[in-house]
């Protein structure tokens, strides 16, 4: 590692779509310590600190410093690491480093998230104001009310608290000197990659109504509002996020989606998306992006095989519920109901009469409701 980059660290392999994750004013890469592993199952994640942030050299920037400044680190930071186009993810001063990317050099993004972040961040006094604390008292003060900037009440990660106290003041400022400078709302209109925007509900600092107005001007954006996060999401509703940012960045979940509905129809898929919760959001998930999104697509098998088999195996395994849910997407899938009894009787062979006569009776009631 070398001063003249910024300090990163890097997850997934190595030939998977990379993808590059921006911190918020304050805090360091850990920011994204319990989204990044997750993320980087199907990504090549390259996580960076701010200049006198985490472990990244404070003379990387000076006073007067630009988002476009620190924009032009990060792309140091990719050609250094031989990555020429990525997605970006980037978090309060991090998505407004994504921003300008998608301005200025659109031919290096791919997809961007911005999260709880702005366009402009209620204009130049409150930073030039909190530059000039910083530079005359040091961090300390500020950090104390890093809670109530950061999350709701009761809620704290320590380790990023201790992070906001550590860095460098003169770097922090400079921080605060880009943010002060920024303000892209009359170029929104020109982002032309795949954009999601992801607001905090509870955010003081970047509001949901600052998110919308990015979602609003860019072409074709995506909103999520999360509900119970403030302003670092990702450290408080991690799996909100992950959720969000797998469905934008992760094309097979999108199609994995599209295909789930053709095939199980929308009454079921939306009786599912009702019934999740923060518990059950990462199954989900792993069924839109696995199941459907990479099996039920693979042009190998037809949809009216892929029904044979689903069924053989759940009559193998007993599963009579789910069953009843593939009948229905067999004969969504093309299958007569004389197939779908061929079918079971095979099973009969292969899997027990008993496991054939349940399946039987499981068909024959799904397909006299087809017929009512």
């Amino acid at each position: 590692m070398t001063s003249a980059l910024l300090n990163y660290a890097e997850e997934g392999p190595a030939s998977a779509p990379p993808l590059l994750l921006g911190p918020s004013l304050g805090t360091s890469y850990a920011l994204w310590d319990e989204v990044a592993p997750e993320l980087s199952a199907a990504h090549r994640v390259v996580r960076w600190d701010l200049p006198g942030h985490g472990g990244s050299a404070a003379g990387l920037i000076g006073p007067g410093a630009t988002v476009g400044d620190l924009a032009g680190l990060v792309l140091a930071l990719a050609d250094a690491l031989g990555i020429e186009r990525f997605a970006y993810a980037g978090v309060s001063l991090g998505g407004a480093v994504g921003l300008h990317l998608a301005v200025h050099h659109p031919d290096r993004l791919s997809s961007l998230a911005v999260i709880c972040s702005s366009a402009h961040f209620n204009g130049a006094k409150p930073w030039e104001e909190r530059a000039a604390r910083v530079r005359s008292e040091g961090l300390a003060g500020l950090a104390e009310g890093a809670d109530a900037r950061w999350f709701t009440s009761g809620f704290t990660v320590p380790g990023l608290v201790r992070d906001h106290r550590e860095a460098d003041p003169e770097a922090y400022a400079a921080c605060c000197d880009a943010l002060a400078a920024f303000d892209l709302r009359d170029r929104l209109a020109e982002v032309s990659v795949p954009t999601l925007l992801v607001a905090g509900r509870e955010d003081p600092a970047t509001p949901p109504e600052h998110l919308r107005e990015i979602a609003d001007a860019v072409p074709d954006a995506a909103l999520v509002e999360i509900p119970g996060a403030s302003h670092l999401a990702p450290a408080q509703r991690p799996e909100a996020v992950l959720a969000a940012l797998r469905a934008h960045f992760d094309g097979t979940a999108r199609r994995g989606m599209e295909v789930r509905r053709e095939v199980l129809g929308d009454a079921h898929v939306d009786r599912a998306q009702a019934r999740q919760t923060p518990f059950t959001a990462r199954f989900q998930d792993f069924i839109s992006r696995y199941a459907w999104g990479e099996i039920w697509t693979d042009p190998t098998l037809t949809r009216r095989e892929r029904s044979m088999i689903t069924l053989t195996a759940l009559v193998a395994h007993g599963h009579y519920d789910e069953l009843a849910l593939h009948v229905r997407a067999a004969r969504r899938n093309g299958l007569t109901p004389e197939e779908i009894g061929a079918v079971l009787l095979q099973t009969a062979v292969y899997c027990g009469v008993p496991a054939a006569n349940s399946a039987f009776a499981t068909a024959q009631r799904v397909l006299a409701e087809e017929d009512e």
